[in-house]
């Protein structure tokens, strides 16, 4: 097994999003993949399969990956988001195997150390919400409440039996000595004693629902399974130890939070301030899924932290939506409105879909694929946000099965323009609402490039001026989608062009990093 690099390492000290880019005068673009799928194949192989395919990644421009849930699950099959023990990564016999869905603990340290070979940093997948799959029952007194208003009690104080006691047998004691009880919880969806399903609060000595939480339901604390009650002392504890625990002994660079809108704002910031703190990496790169089509509701988390955090830009996901099912009908000089990366650019992860937005699932809102080179364009060749590619628009989902969605067509030469050729200053030409276009002027180490984005039924053209010194040059369009050669003008004026419903994007036909496109003119 490799053993896990020692977190702050030279190479990624201050340094959030890449491996070793600051080290360069001018450094390259940053670019997050979320490396899975809902129904990505079960049989613990995934993580091998990760480690296989970090160089074809790193040299496509991929920077950072966000990793599946690494945490024993409550069975074999589970993608882990039903999570069982925080300190079993696929080592211990429990629930079923000692490998998750997606491998073994060794697997995991050995991917995450071959990605790092190739310039990729891992981020971990934190489900610290709640706890599922308990080992027993046990006894305690509830409310039920609401479902539609959490803070409404609609019985008594009575007792049930509920699954909440987690020994982790397979475990012991190694790593964490807590054994979880009823007392650690907030709340339950599952009497067993009477084989009744409802939200119930847990009574106790300052017993509550957290309160620095979504307002959706009046309290959204509760969300499913053994729900997490972060102010308890022991909790904490054993939560903010994990953070720690688990970057020195994986080598992971960054964290990406489930369902931060039902836990309570101050556990996030205290879980924050400590791992970097205790890192010795005040960088340390932290994201939270926040997942609401509401700005202020976004902001407003935001604001609220005592240090910088980012969010995924569910806003501009849910704009694009829109804009995917409108066709020609939408104005593309309103993509950004009510937006994260429009409104705090530093804290927005921009995201066109992902495992919850994905056909089949939950919260399923799929961009339609004739928009999807639209919005990548959108999030992938302009300077602000972080953007987040995903395994399923780059490989396909469900390949086999009834929620198959293709691939998007050369989506690794999206992430390629965006690392040879979208820096500089960004010129901007919105004055239709079908065609828009903008120029990125390149930097010292890097060429610029002209993009065109039309999603109307003609032909969009944008005549746009590119900075001194292309007088002469003859462009192209990188992807090969649009054919033909633009001559820049004296005055570094020019026409580009590209099909209705598509993108374009042009270099010079000789530029640094066109060699590595396989459709050149």
């Amino acid at each position: 097994m490799a053993e896990p690099q020692k977190y702050r390492s030279k190479a990624t000290q201050g340094n959030a999003r890449g491996l070793g880019k600051h080290e360069q005068e001018v450094p390259d673009n940053y670019t997050m993949y979320q490396a899975f799928e809902w129904f990505q194949k079960p049989g613990g192989v995934f993580f091998k399969e990760f480690a296989q395919k970090s160089k074809e990644l790193g040299d496509m421009g991929i920077t950072g990956a966000w990793l599946p849930p690494p945490c024993k699950a409550s069975s074999p099959e589970g993608n882990g988001y039903d999570i069982y023990d925080l300190y079993d990564l696929g080592e211990f016999d429990q629930k079923g195997s000692v490998a998750t869905k997606w491998g073994t603990k060794e697997d995991y340290i050995n991917a995450i150390a071959e990605a790092k070979k190739h310039g990729v940093v891992c981020y971990v997948d934190a489900v610290l919400n709640h706890k599922a799959g308990a080992d027993k029952t046990e006894k305690f007194h509830v409310t039920e409440v609401d479902e539609n208003d959490r803070t409404k009690e609609i019985s008594g104080v009575y007792e049930i039996e509920g699954w909440t006691g987690f020994d982790f047998p397979g475990r012991g004691e190694k790593y964490s000595k807590l054994k979880w009880h009823h007392y650690h919880f907030t709340g339950v969806d599952w009497d067993a004693k009477n084989e009744k399903k409802s939200i119930f609060k847990i009574q106790g000595e300052g017993k509550d629902w957290a309160k620095r939480v979504d307002g959706e339901n009046a309290n959204y604390d509760y969300l499913m399974f053994a729900d997490i009650d972060h102010s308890h002392p022991e909790v904490l504890k054993d939560i903010l130890d994990w953070g720690v625990w688990i970057a020195k002994e994986t080598g992971i660079e960054g964290f990406r939070f489930d369902a931060i809108k039902h836990m309570d704002r101050e556990f996030i910031n205290k879980f924050v301030e400590h791992v970097r703190k205790e890192l010795d990496n005040p960088d340390l790169f932290c994201v939270g899924e926040f997942w609401k089509d509401d700005i202020g509701a976004l902001t407003n988390y935001t604001d609220k932290l005592d240090s910088q955090f980012s969010v995924f830009d569910t806003a501009l996901h849910y704009n694009f939506k829109e804009a995917s099912t409108a066709g020609d009908g939408y104005d593309l000089r309103a993509i950004w409105d009510g937006t994260m990366v429009k409104e705090r650019p530093m804290d927005a992860v921009t995201l066109v879909d992902n495992h919850d937005t994905q056909l089949g699932e939950a919260l399923e809102s799929w961009i339609d694929p004739t928009f999807k080179p639209l919005a990548y364009a959108l999030i992938l060749w302009r300077g602000d946000g972080y953007p987040c590619v995903f395994a399923g628009d780059l490989y396909g989902c469900d390949i086999k099965g009834e929620h198959k969605s293709e691939p998007m067509n050369q989506l690794a030469d999206f992430v390629r323009i965006r690392k040879n050729f979208a820096y500089g200053p960004t010129r901007d030409y919105w004055d239709h609402m079908n065609c828009v276009g903008w120029v990125r002027e390149g930097d010292a180490t890097h060429p610029g490039c002209a993009v065109v984005i039309c999603n109307g039924s003609g032909e969009g053209s944008k005549r746009m001026q590119l900075p001194d010194g292309h007088a002469g040059e003859k462009w192209t369009d990188a992807l090969g989608w649009f054919e033909g050669e633009v001559t820049i003008g004296d005055d570094g004026w020019a026409e580009f062009k590209c099909h209705p419903h598509s993108v374009s994007c042009w270099t010079k036909t000789d530029a640094k990093g066109r060699e590595e496109f396989g459709k050149k003119e």
